[in-house]
């Protein structure tokens, strides 16, 4: 009698597993038939069918200068993409009650989280609730107090004197073109390894390519944004599950970066952490999970490489297109540092008389925020102040960018570069965030804000005055790569030149 069963065994087996894969196959199929019916892929209304179909590149060279001109005209500055169950709003009363007055209703919210939850886990950017809270509370701390801020100020300092402006003057002797989108975020990441991890990667050495942790991320970040452009994600996930095609390379990069991220670690641990003024040491001392270590440690990395490298990426190319401005910041310098050496750099108190400077930036950050757009989601059915209703489970996202170039918000010189638009009798005076989010606003604002303003000034001071920087091609507007920050596709050409003036001469370039 047992001889005929085990013989049956074989087929038995077999039987279940096809059952099994049967069941599967079938529930997948049905959760991606609900997800489609949710995300209504069949909508004809002329937006929908624009994005679909990619229509609007005819007239538009980026997705945000698309969303730009429906949100102008839309009365309420208000839209709905169907196919995305998204709500994209440019008014400020809108982002007010989301990031503020209606907090808990609009967090990030699980969507969210598994669009970046194999890069960033639990990290910072990528969590609600006690999680979340936990990690700020203690960010705040840290990136509050004197003593780490300074540590950041000798580091960017000391990059910028040793390495930077060396490697400007090289390329001026040679005359050779040079990559400043690339040139920065190499700059940043060097900081930002250094201030974060306490390490020097050493990428913005001449003759170094970028180091493989820096392309890893690049393409992490890549795919990751390509996650939340999808209409149906239950694809991008069963790619995922199959580990194929995009997935299969995200995966990958992943991997890599949390390789390195643990080795981090790891030297960390092994080295001691008590006497060290790095972020990560100062982690460790709060954090005995290494994964949680890691997800904290990627997530300082994205906000201090990515947004930094894009802020001083714009900067230079509107400093290209308005020579007055670029007049205008030298004159502000040389008045400010008149009296140190020529081969100082900026203290953090002259940084802070710079008014014209620092207006400058943030008219830069106006025009071409690092962050074009945000997204959160619904908890329970609401009505915006403009009178739009959102159900729940829909995303909501405010867009920097478009608000940017709203008349009914800046007036009607909204797509001009004006620096003098922040100043009032020679002082920075700013404006409200929630019709400025570019350091979000409200309960999530940026902690690293005032971190990355420090970076970003000392490097313009320090290269504004000793260089002309020639943009190549500068009449073409830049068309943005896919990414979860704004960068340039195909990079920034540029060339410099020394000046024979010397850093603290006055006049136009």
């Amino acid at each position: 009698m047992v001889p005929p069963l085990i013989s049956l065994l074989p087929w038995l087996q077999n039987y279940l597993s096809f059952l099994f894969f049967s069941s599967t196959t079938i529930f997948f199929l049905f959760t991606l038939l609900l997800v489609l019916l949710r995300s209504r892929p069949w909508c004809n209304c002329h937006v929908c069918k624009a994005y679909l179909s990619s229509s609007w590149t005819a007239e538009f060279t980026n997705l945000c200068d698309w969303y730009t001109h429906l949100l102008r005209q839309s009365p309420t500055r208000t839209i709905h993409i169907h196919v995305l169950d998204n709500t994209v709003t440019a008014d400020p009363a809108n982002v007010e009650y989301m990031l503020q007055t209606r907090f808990d209703n609009f967090p990030k919210g699980k969507p969210f989280s598994s669009i970046l939850g194999d890069l960033l886990g639990r990290g910072i950017f990528n969590v609600d609730g006690d999680t979340w809270q936990f990690q700020r509370k203690m960010a705040s701390l840290e990136l509050g107090s004197l003593s780490v801020r300074s540590h950041a100020f000798r580091i960017v300092s000391t990059e910028v004197r040793r390495r930077l402006i060396p490697l400007l003057t090289s390329a001026s002797s040679d005359g050779r073109v040079i990559d400043l989108q690339d040139v920065f975020r190499r700059l940043a990441f060097d900081n930002i390894c250094k201030i974060s991890f306490g390490l020097d990667p050493g990428c913005l050495e001449a003759s170094l390519p970028i180091s493989e942790f820096a392309a890893a991320f690049d393409t992490a970040s890549r795919l990751s944004a390509r996650r939340a452009t999808a209409v149906a994600p239950a694809l991008w996930k069963l790619k995922r599950i199959l580990n194929v095609g995009s997935e299969r390379e995200l995966r990958r990069v992943i991997g890599l970066v949390n390789v390195l991220a643990d080795e981090v670690i790891r030297q960390k641990r092994k080295h001691g952490v008590a006497s060290s003024d790095d972020l990560l040491s100062r982690f460790m001392c709060s954090v005995n999970d290494d994964r949680y270590l890691r997800d904290i440690t990627i997530s300082f990395l994205l906000a201090g490489r990515d947004t930094v490298a894009s802020g001083l990426t714009s900067f230079f190319l509107l400093l290209s297109k308005h020579p007055a401005v670029t007049a205008a910041i030298r004159d502000e310098i040389a008045d400010v540092m008149r009296g140190t050496g020529d081969d100082e750099v900026a203290s953090l108190e002259q940084l802070k008389e710079m008014h014209y400077v620092h207006a400058a930036m943030y008219e830069t950050l106006r025009v071409y925020p690092p962050v074009q757009f945000d997204s959160k989601y619904c908890v329970e059915d609401d009505t915006l102040p403009d009178g739009s209703l959102v159900r729940k489970g829909t995303r909501v996202t405010y867009h920097p960018y478009a608000m940017g170039r709203m008349e009914s918000i800046w007036g009607p010189d909204c797509e001009e570069f004006k620096p003098e638009r922040w100043l009032r009798d020679g002082k920075f005076v700013p404006a409200s965030p929630f019709k400025y989010p570019v350091f979000q606003a409200g309960v999530r604002v940026c902690l690293g804000k005032e971190m990355a303003l420090m970076e970003m000034k000392t490097i313009v001071v320090s290269v504004v005055p000793r260089f002309d920087v020639q943009v190549l091609d500068v009449g073409r507007s830049p068309k943005f790569a896919a990414g979860l920050t704004a960068s340039i596709d195909g990079g920034l050409p540029a060339q410099v030149r020394r000046r024979s003036s010397g850093p603290r001469g006055h006049g136009a370039c």
